[in-house]
């Protein structure tokens, strides 16, 4: 069968460096930071006490209706990380205008992401448990549908009537890539008109800091968070934690033409692998990375050559970074040296569930703009003797140049990996 061809068609954004799609990509390509001293829970006793949190969120402009003042009971049965999915729905279906008159919402799904799901929602409840421990348990008759990391998808089909294919996909920080290529899949082999996906995660709380300090995975230079995202320097010391949600509406091109929709780039292709290594440190050859990237141009029907921006993992650990760096030398030979390499993770943090969709979107942007936002935070003499600095890592400043074809690499604890293609759309 002959397979149809995918298109982006609107976008949403609630992240660390903005409220908005554009405000959040014009702070990418400024370099902007969105670390800062984790205000979310007194972090005082933490050995990480700096994240990269959403600033100036209030769920009630997503959430509610004015002339329905019973939905105020949605803010309160949601989660915060499905409170950035549904505002982040809100703004790309808006964006979009997929629901505008006349649509036959069967043919519409819902494929949306967590890698952790109401991390906040299962530590208040243990926590209660903790506190009445004497009297008996006594949770919340909304604890589980409010924890479980596929209720995302759930509500954002329920608000707005979409009953294609609705899931929640789980996969650590692959989740959000994972996410849209299924989205990918199912629209190209004729299951679905169109589908709203993307992911969302809200990790920054007690259990989430604690846990991964506990790991020795984040950044602890709480001297200098702005700084302490640095991904492919010889100084890096962990990730820095992120959160927010991002969603794409994924369309296929004849559905989108028909009612005369704004295009943003074409999906091409997608590659999933694992490295069948370790738990939470990826393959220090890259190994599955190589295999991911080329069942990715496989998938596309393209030569790593044909790529102009690679948006990397990188997230700033001492093991990952040098790992993907062989992988992309590995697959992209001497074309390793002119693709144009950066991390969005130095501004955003590592978001995550949200992660994949975020760096998808910034690849969308580059093609659209032809720019590629910097991998901030290198210092001269930061040097690290693992990595070939021949490679273009687009480090501070963005750069302007021809963005026809992007990758985004998504890796997650469990070994599994990500990886995503879109192009600019051109008819």
């Amino acid at each position: 069968m002959e397979l149809k061809r995918v298109v982006v068609t609107g976008l949403g954004a609630i992240t660390p460096i903005g409220l908005d799609v554009e405000t959040t990509w014009k702070n990418a390509l400024e370099g902007v930071s969105g670390a800062g001293p984790i205000t979310h829970f007194d972090a005082s006793l933490f050995k990480t006490r700096f994240a990269c949190e959403v600033k100036g969120f209030d769920a009630a402009n997503y959430l509610l209706n004015p002339t329905d003042r019973r939905e105020l009971k949605d803010v309160k049965r949601t989660d915060l990380y499905s409170q950035y999915a549904i505002a982040a729905a809100k703004q790309a279906i808006d964006d979009s205008k997929l629901l505008d008159g006349d649509v036959d919402r069967d043919e519409i799904g819902v494929i949306f992401a967590s890698g952790i799901g109401g991390l906040h929602t299962f530590e208040e409840q243990a926590g209660y448990y903790a506190k009445h421990e004497a009297d008996g348990p006594s949770y919340s008759p909304f604890f589980i549908p409010t924890m479980i990391a596929d209720i995302a998808a759930g509500h954002i089909s329920m608000r707005y009537g979409l009953r294609g294919p609705n899931f929640g996909v789980v996969s650590a920080c692959a989740t959000s890539t994972n996410a849209m290529i299924d989205a990918f899949n199912y629209i190209r082999l004729g299951k679905a008109h169109a589908i709203v996906t993307g992911g969302s995660e809200a990790p920054i709380f007690p259990a989430g800091v604690g846990g991964f300090n506990a790991m020795k995975a984040i950044s602890t230079r709480n001297d200098s968070p702005e700084t302490a995202s640095r991904p492919f320097s010889a100084s890096r010391d962990g990730f820095v934690m992120g959160e927010g949600g991002v969603c794409l509406i994924f369309e296929e091109l004849e559905h989108a033409l028909a009612r005369g929709a704004k295009i943003y780039g074409e999906v091409i292709g997608g590659g999933m692998s694992a490295d069948a290594y370790h738990i939470t440190a990826s393959h220090p050859e890259g190994l599955g990375a190589s295999l991911v990237m080329k069942r990715a141009l496989e998938d596309a029907g393209i030569k790593p050559e044909d790529v102009d921006y690679i948006n990397v993992h990188g997230t700033s650990t001492p093991v990952g970074d040098p790992g993907e760096a062989k992988a992309i030398a590995n697959v992209f030979g001497e074309h390793a040296y002119q693709v144009n390499i950066s991390s969005t993770k130095s501004m955003t943090g590592h978001m995550l569930g949200a992660t994949g969709a975020m760096e998808a979107l910034f690849c969308l942007l580059a093609c659209r703009d032809d720019i590629v936002p910097p991998t901030i935070n290198h210092e001269d003499g930061d040097d690290d003797p693992d990595l070939d600095y021949r490679m273009n890592f687009t480090f501070n400043k963005a750069q302007k140049r021809t963005v026809n074809i992007a990758l985004s690499n998504t890796f997650g604890f469990g070994g599994h990996n990500a990886s995503i293609i879109v192009k600019k759309y051109k008819g």
